[in-house]
C-alpha cells in the first residue's frame, strides 16, 4: 500500500499516544489576537520562516494535488474564535478528523481564493457575505499528497450554518487566544504499517476535539507569522 493510501485511510489518531514534547515558544501577546492587528500583519507581513514537517513521507510523493483552506476566525465579542469541521467516518480520504473547511481546486475555479470560499459555502454552508479574506499563508504540502493554500479571513456573525451532512459530522470553534498557546502545541508520533516509518505530528486537543497533523500544522505557521 502507498504512504498516500496509508495516511488517508486513518479514521482517527488515538488520543493517548504518547506526548514527545510541548512547544516552548510563549504565547502570542494578546494584544495581537485581534482582527486589526491581524488584517496590517497580513498586509505587511515581515520575513519568517515556515515549519516543515513529516519530510520523509513527502519525499515519498511524486505529484501533489492542489487544494484550499478557509481559515475562518469568527468576531465574537469575547475575542476571535476559530471555526472548524469534524469529517464524517465513511469519507475516502481524511474521515473523523477535525479539518479546515476546503478542498481541491476545481477547472472552473478563478484562483485559490476562490477554491477556499466555494468549498466552504458548500461544505458548511457560510455565505460569502460573512467573509472578508484578509490574506493566505505560505502553500502547506501533506503527506497525504496535496498541495494546501490556506487562506485566512475574518468571519462577521451572525451568520447560520448549515453542514453537508455527507462531509460534515459537526462544526465547532475554538478560542484564537488558546491555539496561539504553543503550551497547547503537542508533538506526537505514530508508527504506520507496513514499515513506512514513523510519523510526528503537532497535536492541539482542545475539550473533546483532537485537533493534529495538517490542521495542526498550518496552525502552527500562523502562529510563527503571529510571533514574527
Amino acid at each position: 500500500m502507498h504512504t498516500e493510501n496509508i495516511l488517508t485511510k486513518l479514521v482517527f489518531i488515538p488520543e493517548d499516544l504518547p506526548i514527545h514534547s510541548i512547544a516552548n515558544e510563549g504565547a502570542v501577546p494578546p494584544a495581537r489576537l485581534n482582527a486589526e492587528w491581524l488584517r496590517q500583519r497580513l498586509s505587511q507581513p515581515p520575513v519568517w520562516t515556515p515549519e516543515i514537517v513529516d519530510e520523509h513521507l513527502l519525499a515519498t510523493m511524486s505529484t501533489f494535488k492542489s487544494a484550499s483552506v478557509l481559515i475562518p476566525l469568527v468576531m465574537r465579542d469575547e475575542g476571535l474564535s476559530l471555526l472548524l469541521t469534524h469529517r464524517t467516518t465513511h469519507l475516502n480520504n481524511h474521515a473523523g478528523q477535525i479539518s479546515f473547511p476546503g478542498g481541491r481546486v476545481e477547472a472552473n475555479d478563478a484562483s485559490n481564493i476562490e477554491t477556499a470560499l466555494r468549498e466552504a459555502q458548500e461544505e458548511i454552508g457560510l455565505g460569502r457575505k460573512h467573509v472578508d479574506v484578509i490574506g493566505s499563508l505560505p502553500q502547506y504540502r501533506t503527506a497525504t499528497g496535496y498541495d494546501v493554500t490556506p487562506v485566512i479571513a475574518l468571519i462577521q456573525p451572525p451568520f447560520t450554518l448549515t453542514p453537508d451532512s455527507f462531509e460534515v459530522a459537526s462544526i465547532f470553534e475554538v478560542p484564537f487566544s488558546f491555539l496561539m498557546d504553543a503550551k497547547n502545541h503537542q508533538r506526537r508520533s505514530l508508527e504506520l504499517p507496513n514499515g513506512v516509518g514513523i510519523r510526528t505530528f503537532y497535536a492541539m486537543p482542545y475539550q473533546q476535539h483532537f485537533i493534529w497533523g495538517a490542521t495542526a500544522g498550518m496552525l502552527r505557521n500562523l502562529f510563527h507569522l503571529m510571533r514574527a
